[in-house]
């Protein structure tokens, strides 16, 4: 019989194949959440750095429109978050999930050889528990 390994144990790298979708260092809020809507992602990275610096996700855009706040003049540096949690390639899903946990995070980076290579979501990660087959 093949020993199938949990997807815990499977690199992060295997789940992160979408294309990381990026806004210039001068964007608005407005721009970020067209972004957002148009690739079809939760968050979005400021600027074109192979290790940004600093991202956006749909909680920040809601953010501001629920403050009253035009998006199209709020710049997405002022609601960016820039404590930014990486993991690399080789990072085990388990791992990375656990590394979300202890930070409160709901994205994580994920580099190699120092370069961005994509952003996995819980989402990202729900998937990969929920299709794992049951243990006995």
């Amino acid at each position: 019989m093949t020993d199938i390994p949990r997807p815990g144990s499977t690199p992060i790298s295997t789940i992160t194949g979408d294309p990381v979708v990026r806004v210039p260092a001068d964007a608005t809020v407005a721009d970020v959440a067209r972004a957002i809507a148009n690739g079809g992602v939760g968050v979005v990275v400021i600027g074109e750095e192979a290790r940004p610096t600093a991202l956006v996700s749909e909680r920040d855009v809601v953010r501001v429109v629920a403050e009253g706040r035009d998006p199209a003049a709020v710049p997405a540096t002022e609601v960016a978050t820039t404590k930014l949690v990486w993991c690399s390639a080789d990072t085990t899903v388990d791992e990375a999930a656990m590394r979300m946990m202890e930070h409160y995070i709901r994205h994580i980076l994920v580099e190699h050889d120092g370069t961005l290579i994509g952003v996995t979501s819980a989402r990202d990660l729900l998937g990969v528990y929920a299709a794992a087959p049951d243990e006995d």
